[in-house]
């Protein structure tokens, strides 16, 4: 079901995704109602879904982990058992950050954050490698981040 979002709407939802801690104190001066109707359209856009969570975004350097991967994963086989068992281990892995079913060349794509490029050839040999069904792994290593 699509939510019908109007220009407030969209107004609210650019400012908390650059900035979630913003209050709707000043949420509201910046679109231009009240605090009232302010925090309803938030409680709103919360309920429906539109709005999941509030996130911080942190330092990867600082927190250790300033090697930023993405990895592509082709698997041999491709009925659903073998699907989800690959799943049911990829997402439990620490090291990755997100973790997308793709069309194309390969199956999925894995976000990874680790400290170096010794901790990520450590991840291949000991974690990923282990996982049954994997055919082929392809890596980019991320130089700058833009957006």
């Amino acid at each position: 079901m699509d939510i019908q979002l109007d220009d407030i709407d969209r107004k609210i939802l650019r400012l908390l995704s650059k900035n979630a801690k913003l209050g709707n104190k000043e949420i509201a001066a910046e679109i231009g109602l009240s605090i009232t109707p302010t925090f309803e359209r938030i409680k709103r856009l919360e309920r429906n879904g539109v709005i999941q969570a509030y996130e911080a975004k942190l330092d990867k350097k600082k927190i250790g982990k300033g090697l930023h991967v993405l990895c592509q994963v082709s698997l041999k086989a491709h009925n659903l058992e073998l699907l989800v068992g690959f799943e049911d281990e990829v997402v439990h892995l620490s090291e990755v950050s997100a973790c997308y079913h793709i069309a194309g060349n390969y199956d999925y794509l894995l976000s990874i954050e680790v400290k170096d490029m010794d901790e990520y050839q450590l991840f291949l040999k000991e974690k990923l490698a282990s996982i049954p069904n994997i055919a082929n792994v392809q890596s980019s290593f991320v130089m700058s981040t833009l957006k």
